[in-house]
């Protein structure tokens, strides 16, 4: 039979009680982690969020609990009265090891089905059972630790904000859809047939509009939804910390930014060192082959296209510029390993990858015949090759959307390579700003350039003239905040003058009628005398993950998404009823797969 909880009060966590509670009463409360029977001594390790204690049943002073005690089984919920002793040999991997509870009441308060998997930070279940019994997930250690990280990581946030005079503005969840690249969750209205709201991608025009109203300084803790393909770093909710400024500088923006993440990295016991280095978008690509490089390796790329005679460009097909970098101690990589990295660069999109080993006896390449022995020797002091080192030359189509595929491929072989010869040294965190991205890329679905970033990012003053006449020279005043090779943030300094804003959307190929229906009360506010303003938006969830020293943003999310985007214990999407969609005006069609099929 079942106990009810009443009166009774929890005096201490599982998990709080040391050897100086030796001699006190204590009541703990949670549930029964490991069940030990001796017969005449009795043995429950009972849980909590905190952590584990022991409790003793003894049969012959305490006949009524040890006999409690014997119907208990794992993940029965209880409360237990006792008192707190000295264990007679301590349990060093408990961090309550040295004391245990001589129990003298033992309360069931519910029981348990057997869970599907043992409530252990090393499990072997699949992450598809962990999430559809998320809530047996939980009751592991390891999962508090990641949800009590991030929840300080946000309260330190917030008392930065708060102490550099931003104030916390919630926005609105409802709103139209403006669609800035990817795709909105819609919400049906039932008041207005016909109608939808947008869930927001991000409070962008919202929080250029309190900028607008004279707030000068916002934040908040904000959750965006996007209707996106997922990956493991990748939501269709997330949470971010989105700010903005008046009369900002960008340095002014950067500041306030590393002041932050200095805090937010000092919860995890992470000292991160100050001013975060800037790097040029195009020095970042042509260096790393990436507009987020990850610092805590070398192996810069070089461009080598000189070493490879024209001959041997056509033979080779190659087109643009040719990439290498100098993979530090793989020179004695065998041939199929050659060919793995090989079909990993055609794979990404190569014409080819080509190889040298350097090592004390001479070189040797895979290309020797077509560039012959000097170019050889050239390209492998172009990458700064030592004995030892493999040097990996990417070829590529020339572009993708406007940036050098060779060195986008190389860059993310380096990447392959650094975590395989295990050259990233993991205890180092290495921030770094990305800065002068273009504002436009090219789209070859549409045939024209696009906006690389939102529609308000601000353009280089000096570059306003290459607008209409060279778009794909113009620099954007955009930026981002990359940590250890991943981007955690993205912002930008605005466009606060209506007749440049006019400008870009006619770049952009937007008709007035296109600019009212998307954007119109936005496009009237500017006209009320717009401030010069800019910001940030960081990922909560992201920021969170690096700090826990987790690989998917799913360990530091309490209810994540799979990548199919569906929660599997709350079983959503799911259909509705169809007085549902009638009181909405909606009537489901067969999706144009199905339809075809």
């Amino acid at each position: 039979m079942l106990d009810f909880l009443g009166n009774l009060k929890r005096t201490h966590y599982c998990g709080a009680l040391r050897a100086p509670d030796a001699g006190k009463n204590a009541i703990v409360m949670g549930w029964v982690h490991r069940r030990r029977d001796l017969g005449n001594l009795l043995f429950l390790d009972i849980r909590d969020r905190t952590g584990i204690v022991q409790v003793v049943f003894n049969k012959e002073t305490q006949p009524q609990a040890h006999a409690k005690a014997e119907q208990a089984r794992s993940e029965f919920v209880v409360a237990v009265e006792g008192q707190v002793i000295k264990r007679q040999k301590s349990n060093p991997e408990l961090t309550t090891g040295e004391v245990e509870l001589v129990a003298a009441n033992l309360h069931i308060l519910n029981n348990a089905k057997t869970p599907p998997f043992p409530v252990e930070d090393e499990i072997n279940a699949a992450e598809e059972t962990r999430l559809r019994y998320r809530y047996i997930d939980l009751r592991r250690s390891k999962p508090h630790r990641n949800i009590a990280l991030r929840h300080k990581i946000v309260l330190e946030i917030r008392k930065v904000m708060d102490e550099m005079g931003f104030i916390e503005v919630e926005t609105p969840m409802l709103t139209r859809s403006t669609p800035e690249g990817a795709r909105d969750y819609l919400v049906p209205s039932r008041v207005h047939h016909g109608q939808f709201y947008a869930l927001p991608q991000s409070p962008q025009i919202f929080k250029q509009i309190l900028m607008i109203g004279g707030l000068d300084r916002y934040f908040q803790i904000v959750k965006c939804f996007r209707d996106e393909d997922l990956r493991a770093d990748r939501q269709p909710e997330f949470t971010q910390l989105d700010l903005e400024m008046s009369f900002p500088r960008q340095e002014d923006i950067f500041e306030v930014i590393e002041n932050v993440m200095v805090r937010a990295c000092a919860v995890a016991g992470v000292k991160a060192e100050r001013p975060f280095p800037h790097m040029l978008y195009k020095d970042a690509i042509r260096k790393f082959g990436s507009d987020k490089p990850d610092l805590r390796f070398g192996m810069e790329l070089h461009e080598v296209t000189s070493c490879f005679p024209e001959e041997a460009k056509q033979k080779l097909q190659i087109e643009g510029n040719v990439f290498a970098f100098a993979a530090t101690g793989a020179a004695n990589y065998s041939r199929k390993q050659l060919d793995d990295l090989t079909e990993k660069a055609k794979s990404l999109g190569a014409r080819g990858a080509y190889f040298v080993k350097v090592a004390p006896e001479g070189t040797t390449s895979t290309v020797e015949k077509l560039i012959g022995p000097e170019n050889v020797k050239k390209l492998a002091e172009a990458a700064g090759a030592k004995p030892g080192d493999l040097v990996v030359a990417v070829s590529a189509k020339q572009q993708i959307k406007g940036t050098e595929a060779a060195a986008l491929i190389a860059g993310q072989l380096r990447l392959q390579l650094g975590e395989a010869l295990s050259l990233i040294d993991k205890s180092q965190w290495k921030f770094l700003w990305i800065t002068g991205f273009p504002l436009f890329e090219w789209s070859e679905s549409d045939k024209q350039w696009v906006s690389a970033q939102h529609p308000f990012t601000g353009i280089v003053d000096e570059d306003l003239g290459k607008l209409e006449s060279a778009p794909w020279e113009v620099r954007s005043k955009g930026y981002d905040l990359v940590l250890n090779g991943n981007e955690l943030g993205s912002g930008s300094i605005r466009i606060h003058r209506q007749d440049i804003q006019a400008r870009l959307f006619k770049a952009l190929g937007l008709t007035e009628e296109q600019q009212r229906r998307r954007f119109g009360f936005f496009l009237d506010a500017l006209t009320y005398g717009t401030p010069p303003h800019g910001g940030i938006a960081l990922g909560i969830d992201r920021i969170a993950m690096l700090l826990a020293g987790e690989r998917s943003l799913r360990e530091v999310i309490a209810f994540p998404k799979t990548t199919a985007a569906q929660d599997l214990m709350a079983e959503s999407p799911s259909e509705v009823d169809t007085d549902q969609l009638d009181q909405l005006g909606i009537a489901i069609k067969p999706s144009a797969k199905k339809a075809a099929e």
